[in-house]
């Protein structure tokens, strides 16, 4: 998550402690007629329609948060990150990470988003810079590296669309990690979240194997 990530993110949750204070009263309401702790988080996330990760700071308020003191402090944090940002959480909703998923490349199912990348980057799938071949040799040649454990590739899906794509290479003792979005799908945050979920999916990969996160060539002229 980039650092105007977190703050969108912290700004969220400023106003959502905010909102929940001034809602008290109906925050305790569905609180007590929860189930349990999830649903309580389901029920304030709707209440005050805000994220998972604001209605989660939301269900953890201690009581020293409740005075007026505090509420003066949040509000006065929430001033100053709004001075400092020019977009909110909602304008990039994928930054944080809460529907986006990573799945195993397959090479029939992904053919399109792969081909879509291919057009788009103009580049091989190896992380080389090279002229891409046609897309079975690259496809082919993919499965190869998959199968010899030098690469892992995921496709990022966020509620059932393919977003994007990670690439992980394993090249000179390092795993080379590439984050590639649709164009349609980009400024909305999937950039980072596939990025921070990337490295879990690749620690599991290549146990022990530095991570370097690449950025992705130019388009050849």
């Amino acid at each position: 998550m980039t650092d105007q990530d977190r703050k969108a993110a912290r700004r969220e949750i400023a106003d959502a402690l905010l909102k929940a204070l001034e809602r008290r009263h109906e925050i305790a309401d569905v609180v007590v007629e929860s189930e349990n702790n999830v649903a309580a988080v389901e029920a304030i996330a709707r209440l005050l329609d805000t994220s998972h990760l604001a209605a989660e700071a939301v269900m953890s308020m201690s009581f020293a948060q409740l005075t007026i003191d505090s509420r003066r402090k949040i509000l006065a944090e929430l001033e100053d990150l709004n001075k400092q940002l020019s977009f909110t959480l909602g304008e990039r909703p994928a930054s944080s990470g809460e529907t986006l998923e990573l799945r195993p490349f397959s090479a029939e199912e992904d053919r399109d988003i792969f081909g879509a990348r291919t057009e788009d980057m103009g580049a091989a799938g190896d992380g080389s810079g090279a002229a891409p071949g046609s897309l079975d040799d690259e496809i082919r040649a993919a499965l190869a590296r998959l199968d010899d454990e030098e690469a892992a590739w995921f496709v990022a899906v966020d509620s059932g669309e393919k977003v994007g794509m990670v690439f992980g290479e394993l090249v000179r003792g390092e795993v080379n990690v590439r984050i590639w979005i649709h164009p349609e799908h980009r400024k909305k945050g999937y950039g980072t979240a596939a990025l921070r979920k990337s490295r879990t999916e690749m620690a599991w990969c290549f146990p022990a194997v530095p991570l370097v996160v690449r950025t992705p060539p130019a388009k050849p002229a």
